[in-house]
């Protein structure tokens, strides 16, 4: 029972935390002078719009996961490598911005809840404050990882103009599987579980 309730406690946060990011790479774009994710109903902070099953059923079970990838047209952007690389980062961006701000209310209820004295309801309301928190973060430092399909991998492309190189194409067909070897072996968690706990440190518990 305490893990179907923790289950539910995050649900929230995923939601939140994929939903906004999915929701920033389409406004960027948008922005940018592209219609495609208008065009597609990507503007909008509707998590049906945004939620890739699969990828949220893999934060839920296994802590780190992804939405629906936002569909876009580099060529209505005037920069293009600037543009591309501006709306790559918004969605990690956006998902720390959302953890700068749930993690206000939660150092104002940590004293509350750490007390013993606060009601059920009001450790509920922090523990799903919390793992908003931490869920947004580790969306954050998993999108940042330099491989594709993920947000890192077009970040490093557009910095050092990777898609210049003969290898690059081979390396993006192929960046799904080598993400599930990473995932399989431990490699992402080792990356990502010190990186969140620092970030929490700093941003809740400090």
């Amino acid at each position: 029972m305490d893990a179907i309730l923790t289950k539910l406690l995050t649900l929230p946060g995923i939601v939140l935390g994929l939903s906004f990011h999915e929701f920033a790479h389409a406004w960027m774009s948008d922005r940018l002078g592209d219609p495609t994710p208008a065009r597609q109903g990507r503007l909008t902070l509707n998590p049906l719009a945004h939620i890739d099953w699969i990828g949220f059923a893999a934060l839920l079970l296994v802590g780190f996961g992804w939405g629906k990838p936002v569909q876009i047209d580099p060529s209505y952007y005037k920069n293009r490598r600037r543009d591309e690389f501006l709306v790559g980062i918004a969605g990690v961006t956006m998902n720390f911005l959302l953890a700068v701000l749930i993690s206000i209310p939660v150092r104002l209820l940590t004293k509350a809840y750490s007390g013993g004295a606060a009601s059920i309801a009001v450790q509920n309301i922090y523990l799903i404050l919390l793992y908003a928190v931490m869920i947004n973060l580790v969306l954050m430092i998993f999108n940042l990882i330099p491989c594709p399909p993920l947000d890192g991998w077009g970040l490093i492309t557009q910095i050092f103009k990777l898609d210049k190189q003969d290898w690059w194409y081979t390396v993006y067909q192929k960046g799904s599987f080598i993400l599930l070897i990473l995932i399989v072996t431990g490699l992402t968690g080792r990356i990502i579980t010190p990186a969140v706990r620092t970030l929490m440190n700093i941003l809740v518990y400090r």
